[in-house]
């Protein structure tokens, strides 16, 4: 079975005025995909979705060009070679860096569907795993940058929903972050877990001055404070107080999160399946994380696509930590795309899908009725 067609959908969604969410990367403005379709010379079609890197566009049009051409008449079941092939000719060598890892993420992904429906087999099965319970936190595009007392009240929204875990968004000045976090531990109480995430927008001193308050309210871990590439802020942090620092989300294949664990600056790691280089990747880096007793807390990116497919991840691994449930308010991608990507149970957890491949149907209307919006997705 060999593959016939590699065609983008970027998809884009403007978010309403004056319901936008402000975070340390900016002030979301919309919502964008990179959805990719794969078509094989037996009819079967597989998807998969690229992260758009702030540049949907240049993504998908890397997918319809370079990608494609690589690939073309592969064979379809070899997830392996053709994750090798375009490592080898696009990011070993004039690869576009981090545009190549996203596009190639989308591609592998839907290889990865189509091997499941081929085999009439789920995604986790294939793996070697099994359906089970995978605790979930509240993330997404929320719990941003507002007065503590309405953002204590959302906290509070998403505790009734049955999470027992939320992440907040940090990063904005010392005082004004500590006032939230200390708001939302209040409203919660103490048998929520707080995690915070700095988007990559805090100094040193920053996280020296918040850092007390932190583990006096018991944060779980400190996201990303630093941009991925700081290594040597990363390890100075850890001197700094006892909150566990966490990263990944803009690490991209196992050869960054090599010296990324190595280095035991983070205590956590936080591959997206849309970024790091899709499911062969990402199960490879859960690998090497287990290998250093960490847990593996992937970041999902924009549709139910990465949700579902996330979940046949870390329901395949020894070391699944948080699944990000997205309670983002106006995201219509993460249910319209391909329906419902996973159910929260009362003791906040979710699961994997019993379905072959990813075990979704794409909405093919729906996607051409949010046709890509140029422009940045923050500002």
């Amino acid at each position: 079975m060999r593959i016939a067609s590699v065609r983008a959908v970027p998809v884009s969604f403007r978010v309403p005025e004056g319901k936008n969410v402000t975070l340390g990367i900016g002030r979301a403005v919309k919502r964008d995909a990179v959805l990719v379709r794969v078509e094989t010379d037996e009819g079967l079609v597989g998807w998969g979705e690229a992260h758009h890197g702030r540049c949907p566009g240049a993504v998908a049009k890397l997918i319809d060009t370079t990608l494609s051409e690589l690939v073309l008449g592969m064979d379809a079941l070899d997830v392996v070679g053709v994750w090798q092939k375009v490592y080898r000719m696009q990011l070993a060598s004039h690869g576009m860096g981090a545009a190549a890892a996203l596009a190639l993420s989308g591609l592998d992904i839907a290889l990865w569907d189509i091997r499941g429906k081929a085999m009439n087999a789920p995604v986790h099965r294939l793996l070697g795993g099994a359906p089970r319970k995978i605790k979930a936190y509240a993330g997404g595009i929320s719990l941003g940058w507002q007065d503590p007392a309405a953002l204590a009240e959302e906290a509070q929204s998403y505790v009734a929903q049955g999470y027992r875990a939320l992440k907040l968004r940090v990063g904005d000045t010392p005082r004004r972050d500590i006032a939230r976090v200390e708001a939302v531990r209040a409203a919660v109480g103490e048998d929520i877990d707080i995690l915070v995430d700095g988007n990559t927008g805090c100094s040193l001193d920053d996280v020296r001055r918040v850092m007390p308050a932190y583990q006096a309210a018991k944060v779980g871990w400190f996201e990303e404070p630093f941009p991925p590439h700081d290594y040597r802020s990363y390890l100075d942090a850890t001197k700094l107080g006892t909150v566990p620092l966490a990263a990944g989300e803009n690490h991209y294949t196992r050869f960054e999160f090599t010296r990324l664990i190595a280095d035991g600056a983070v205590s956590f790691v936080q591959p997206d399946l849309s970024k790091a280089g899709g499911i062969t990747e990402c199960h490879r880096i859960a690998v090497l994380a287990s290998a250093w007793k960490m847990s593996v807390n992937p970041h999902t990116s924009a549709t139910g696509i990465n949700m579902v497919a996330t979940l046949h991840l870390m329901c395949a691994v020894d070391n699944p930590g948080y699944f990000e449930g997205d309670v983002a308010h106006h995201n219509p991608f993460r249910v319209e795309v391909c329906g419902l990507p996973y159910q929260l149970s009362p003791d906040g957890t979710v699961t994997c899908r019993e379905g072959p491949g990813l075990g979704i149907e794409v909405d093919e209307a729906f996607l051409a009725a949010h046709p890509l919006i140029e422009g940045p997705c923050y500002v």
